[in-house]
């Protein structure tokens, strides 16, 4: 079809017109900074920080300084990612009834920080962390919100979650905690994301520190196992009223054995209680864990 020489002036200004438009949007664009976010999964951080400073993965073995380490974090990632600006930092944790902890309360204040919680089940395994963390890399990389996502992780169940997040445009940049021996981060996580980085033990030392164990008077009276037993049950009634009666349905068919963690818990209780170390002390940690059981099993 042929342009009438009279149509090519209309036609020519049509064209600078959208070239102008054009030059003025990718002006526009080049002047909106980046924006990045930083994705940590407090439980990975507490057991690889744990063994690496504490040499524990027991979160009441040790201190966590966790407003000092998020800053920390948050320097670190305006290092690498120089030319943008921070959304928030994103903390997933896991909490009774997603319930905050004092711990996460406090977290939860700090600025420009989200506390989003999953569950804990009766051996204090969290559950629904990592579809949290699924949803908000895909929401906010669907959006456009964030350029970068900074993920602090190590669990292979986070692929679908980067994954996501790529298939919007974002980068995933995998952080990780540096380990004493082997590796703490699975290797399709590993494969997945677009950068890695591990974090040492000098970046996390300044922020942990293993807490002593209380002394108690060797001279103390040695308790009965009738009064151990009752204080068992008494920490069975706070155990109860805290964590619910499905926290209760999942601990009932391991009877007689309680989980490693609930076990240890009931043992820091019930010596504070006492004011008495139980430790080597075999018959009153039976009676202690009678007392426990025996109240349970009363209430289901």
């Amino acid at each position: 079809m042929e342009v009438m020489n009279d149509d090519l002036p209309a036609l020519q200004a049509r064209i600078d017109r959208t070239n102008e438009l054009l030059t003025r949007m990718l002006a526009e664009v080049a002047k909106t900074p980046s924006t990045h976010a930083i994705f940590v999964d407090a439980g990975y951080l507490y057991a690889a920080t744990g063994r690496l400073v504490a040499g524990t993965e027991d979160r009441r073995a040790f201190d966590l300084d966790a407003e000092g380490l998020i800053e920390a974090l948050i320097d670190k990632a305006r290092q690498i990612f120089a030319d943008s600006r921070l959304l928030r930092v994103y903390w997933y944790d896991g909490a009774r009834r997603r319930i905050h902890t004092a711990e996460q309360q406090v977290i939860a204040e700090l600025p420009d920080v989200k506390v989003r919680l999953g569950n804990l089940n009766a051996n204090n395994q969290q559950k629904g962390v990592d579809s949290l963390i699924r949803t908000d890399l895909e929401s906010l990389a669907r959006h456009r919100a964030i350029s970068d996502a900074a993920l602090l992780g190590g669990d292979e169940d986070l692929v679908s979650a980067v994954e996501a997040a790529q298939g919007y445009g974002a980068r995933v940049h995998l952080w990780g905690i540096e380990a004493p021996e082997g590796r703490n981060q699975a290797e399709p996580l590993l494969w997945e994301v677009d950068s890695q980085r591990t974090l040492d033990l000098q970046f996390f030392k300044p922020y942990v520190s293993r807490r002593v164990a209380p002394a108690y008077d060797a001279g103390a009276t040695r308790p009965t196992r009738e009064g151990v037993r009752f204080v068992g049950a008494q920490i069975a009634a706070k155990w109860l009223s805290a964590r619910g009666r499905e926290a209760l349905v999942e601990l009932l068919p391991g009877h007689p054995y309680l989980p490693g963690s609930v076990d240890q818990d009931l043992l820091v209780e019930a010596e504070s209680m006492l004011q008495y170390s139980l430790r080597g002390q075999a018959d009153l940690r039976r009676a202690l864990r009678d007392g426990f059981w025996e109240h349970l099993r009363t209430q289901y």
